[in-house]
Formats: C-alpha cells, structure tokens, sequence
C-alpha cells in the first residue's frame, strides 16, 4: 500500500476523543495493539489519526507495511506543514509519524507554537478518534502526552515487572500531574480470569496508596494468531479477523467507544495539541 496525503475530503465529524496508550515497562505489545485497534475503530466506520510518540521504538508505520519518511522534525525544521506529513496507512486510518519531534514540541518558540496551532485547527473536525503510542516509563514527555488526552489506556500483562512499572507510571502521573482516571487493558494472557486478577491487584494497590480510579477495559488473549500476524508485520485484524484476540479487540473498540465520559472534563485534539506545546 502507498503512503497518500491526509489531504482527501472528509465530512465533518464531533469533537475528536483523545486517548494515549501506554505502558510503564516496553515489551508489552503496546505499539501492535493499537495499531490493530485503530484498524478495528476504522472498521466501525470512524476517521483515526495516530500519533506515533515512541521516540525510541517509533515504528507504527511498519505495521502498517509503510516506512515515512517525514516526521515532526519536519515540520518543526520548517521543511513542510503538519498536514504535509500525515499519511494514510489504511483505509480510514491515519498516522503522525512523530520520532523526536514530539520531544522537541515543548522547546519550541512562541511564533512555532502559533503556526503549529494553526495547522492543528485544520485537522479539527475530521477525525473521530486520535490514539497516542507514548513510550513506556516516567519520562516527563511519555508524563505530558498521557496527561494532555482524554483517556489514558494503561497496558499491562502478567509480568511482575509489567505490574509495578504501570503502577509507578499511574503514581507519577497522579503525584505529578494529579491524573485520577486510568483504563486499564491486561494483554497477553490467557483468560479474562487471569486479565481480572492482572487488574483487580494493580486496583488494590492504587486504591490502597493513591487516591485513582481504575476501570478495567478488557484483555487481550495470548493468541498464537496475534504473535505469527506480528512477527510477519502484519495486524491480526486484517489477516485473522475470525482469530480470539481479533475478537478481543473488536470487544475492546465497543467499551471505548461507548465511554464519553472524559470528554467533557478534557477537550479534544486542540486542547491535547496545547498541552503539548505549553500553551494552555
């Protein structure tokens, strides 16, 4: 599939819902999992945009069987505007390749932030969802792209590690940025028994220290369809759409879009976009 400009017509669509997925530890299948669930929101018949804001692993567009060539730093050089670099991966689904533009976003001049508002106000209107792909850990850039959406979706699996990393990710986040509302999603495990576990003793810890609210989102199962799709660069929703974490995700897609609940405490793609920059 060729890389096309975002630039096709569109109608106009409600305010955006912002929502970052996150991890605080890296290997948990973060950046495969959203990227299928763009797909599957898509297939719903919503307008995504994608941010990929993993500087270290900023690799949603070979998902997706693309490799950009322009990204943020592009923008942010002057070379070309926002909408110039988006490309449509997939039908209905599209992706800003961020790399270590979006870590250059706070340094940027007051006149900078001024063009770069100006271009984001172009993309108001024609998107349903943006999902935001953060690294993982506490550095404060993953911290302020987590802040700055309106649902913050917190993978997790059954690792120890996994579990007392997104804890100390949920911490800081609330400590610092006094964030109280995570979603979390348990991937790669064998049943909703274990997934429910997984959150139930992520939850009594949080509730224990931290005054947080934890909603549980769903799991993903350890599927041998998902891992085969991904290690041949491909998104099991497409390839394998009968597959059980297929399944998974579709069910995933329904819970998400049925909570509108942020959305009136935190605006939309403009606001997330100010936040970002250190504007508002």
């Amino acid at each position: 599939m060729s890389a096309t400009a975002a630039g096709a017509s569109y109608s106009v669509r409600s305010k955006t819902k912002t929502i970052s997925v996150t991890s605080g530890k890296g290997g948990v299948g973060k950046t495969t999992l959203i990227s299928n669930l763009a797909l599957a929101l898509a297939a719903q018949g919503n307008r995504v945009l994608v941010l990929d804001g993993d500087l270290g692993m900023a690799n949603v567009d070979v998902m997706f069987g693309l490799r950009v060539t322009r990204t943020l730093e592009a923008v942010l050089a002057g070379e070309c505007e926002l909408p110039d670099i988006i490309v449509e991966v997939a039908p209905n689904v599209f992706l800003i390749p961020g790399g270590s533009g979006v870590y250059g976003l706070q340094n940027l001049s007051i006149h900078q932030k001024k063009m770069l508002l100006d271009q984001v106000s172009e993309l108001n209107d024609r998107y349903d969802y943006m999902l935001i792909d953060t690294a993982s850990g506490i550095d404060d850039n993953v911290l302020y792209l987590n802040s700055a959406a309106q649902e913050t979706l917190v993978v997790v699996t059954a690792e120890p590690a996994s579990l007392t990393d997104a804890y100390a990710l949920i911490k800081v986040l609330n400590k610092k940025l006094n964030e109280q509302k995570f979603s979390i999603v348990a991937n790669m495990v064998q049943d909703e028994s274990e997934a429910l576990a997984i959150y139930r003793r992520l939850s009594d810890v949080a509730n224990r220290f931290l005054c947080v609210s934890l909603d549980y989102k769903g799991f993903i199962p350890n599927d041998s369809n998902l891992r085969l799709a991904t290690k041949a660069q491909q998104l099991v929703v497409r390839s394998q759409p009968r597959a059980p974490s297929s399944y998974a995700i579709q069910m995933l897609c329904e819970k998400i879009s049925h909570s509108n609940g942020l959305a009136a405490i935190k605006g939309g793609m403009q606001f997330f976009w100010e936040q970002i920059i250190g504007v508002a």
